[in-house]
This record gives structure tokens, sequence and C-alpha cells, in this order.
């Protein structure tokens, strides 16, 4: 059994040791914002934040998380208001989709752990977009790193 938390939420997952954690939220869990991409930590589709870093899922073994805080893009934001989700929009990155979840909880990493990122961070980010979106990608990165930098607003 692995115990952890997903989203906010104690999980207790009663499932073999080494099965993926992509699949234990997919499967066990039903959080299919969390994509499968190629089981091989080559496309990043499966990206999720684990204790603050972005991980691929395909690659993690439950045996590895116990104690672990996870979040999916189903809880990123309750209302797709984080930053990173809104620079997305407005930026209108969505080609196909298949990356975005995963593009998404990478990039909320990168800006969570370095809110002015630098080209070279950027860049070495692992994920892949099929579609060759990269330079809105690019915008929306600098669009959410401007955007959770300003003071907010009050009324």
């Amino acid at each position: 059994m692995a115990r952890m938390t997903v989203n906010g939420e104690g999980v207790n997952y009663r499932l073999d040791p080494e099965t993926p954690l992509l699949w234990a939220l997919r499967d066990a869990s039903n959080l299919t914002g969390t994509k499968y991409g190629c089981d091989s930590r080559d496309c990043g589709a499966c990206t999720v934040i684990v204790d603050g870093r972005a991980v691929m899922s395909c690659g993690v073994a439950l045996r590895d998380l116990e104690g672990a805080s996870v979040t999916t893009i189903e809880g990123l934001s309750a209302n797709g208001a984080h930053p990173v989700q809104q620079a997305w929009l407005a930026e209108q990155v969505t080609m196909c989709g298949y990356c975005e979840p995963g593009f998404i909880m990478a990039i909320a990493a990168l800006l969570e752990a370095s809110p002015q990122p630098s080209e070279e961070q950027i860049a070495s980010l692992p994920n892949i977009c099929r579609c060759g979106a990269y330079p809105r990608i690019r915008k929306a990165i600098a669009r959410a790193a401007q955007a959770a930098a300003a003071p907010a607003v009050r009324g």
C-alpha cells in the first residue's frame, strides 16, 4: 500500500508497489488529465508535481512515493485560475491539447522554483509538443511569470 496526498486528499493505493504513479492516478483515482504518452519519460505528457517538483509520472513507482504530496492538473486550481492556465488560454497555445496538462504542470513547477526563469531553464523543459506550439508556449511562460510577479490589486 502507498499512502500519499493527491490534490490535497489523503489516498491509500492498494496496488502493486511497482505500479507507475501514472496508472494509479488514471485508473485508481480517475484523474485522467494526466496523459499517457510514451511510457519512457521522453514526452512529458504525464507530468505532475510531486513535493514541489515536476515529475513524469510514468517513470516513478508507487513504492517511491510513500508520504509524498502529488498535484495533478485537476488539482492545480479549482477553476482554471492558475497563472499558467490563464496564460495558456490568453496565448491560445492549445492545438491538439494532448501535451497541455503535462506542459502546464512542468511550467507551474518551474515558475514556483524560479519565478523569472532563464532561457536555458525554459529550453530545458523536457516536455514535447508534437504540434509545434513552442513559440506560443514561450509566450505563455513569459505571461504567466509576469502575472505571478504582479502585486495583487486590492479593491
